[in-house]
């Protein structure tokens, strides 16, 4: 599988999952139908507009209509299935799946054009950082909340660990589509045994 083919499914799923995240989010804020639209555009497509801008590359989201249409349709599609109404338990179980889909998904894509940009094991874990949290840090200044980013000491983290990985792997030329399937694994693995364990980082 090629990189370009590994870049668009890992987009997409990101984009599919932040733009759940983001329906959830406009929700519970009790936000009207514009504003709905609003954050679930501005929580999918946010960080990889500023991943693009940081490697000078066409932004995907203004250049291509696939971005905008996968969510719209996430939204219409979770509208039409009342996802927004499930139990508050359900949502926030559903919230917090979506969320790491789209966190780790976006790390790679991160990972992987930093990679393909020359950057250095730094310059990638930092794109995969911006592009994995981008999106939810514009939606929660915009909500007036702390940002997720700064509250959940193995989100940020986890994205860092998936642009560290796949640089090693791309230095010992180990990077391949079964490797990236590995990573995106045990990325979402790793981030919801930390969130339903409840681990954190050391505090000062």
């Amino acid at each position: 599988m090629t990189n370009d083919i590994l870049l668009l499914i890992a987009d997409s799923i990101g984009i599919i999952a932040f733009a759940l995240s983001g329906l959830f989010i406009a929700t519970k804020e009790r936000l009207d139908l514009l504003g709905l639209f609003i954050i679930a555009f501005l929580t999918a497509l946010g960080g990889g507009v500023i991943r693009d801008i940081i490697i000078d590359r066409p932004l995907m989201s203004f250049t291509h209509y696939l971005p905008a249409f996968l969510v719209i349709g996430v939204v219409i599609i979770g509208l039409l299935f009342k996802l927004h109404k499930k139990s508050e338990i359900a949502s926030h179980y559903l919230f917090i799946f979506s969320d790491t889909l789209g966190l780790v998904s976006f790390a790679i894509t991160g990972s992987l054009l930093g990679i393909a940009a020359d950057f250095h094991i730094i310059g990638v874990m930092f794109l995969a950082l911006i592009t994995a949290v981008g999106g939810g840090v514009l939606r929660d200044m915009l909500l007036n909340e702390v940002p997720l980013l700064l509250k959940s000491d193995f989100y940020g983290s986890i994205a860092l660990l998936v642009g560290m990985v796949l640089y090693i792997l791309y230095i010992n030329d180990m990077l391949n589509s079964a490797a990236v399937l590995g990573v995106f694994i045990g990325g979402i693995s790793l981030r919801l045994i930390a969130f339903y364990r409840d681990w954190h980082l050391p505090k000062l």
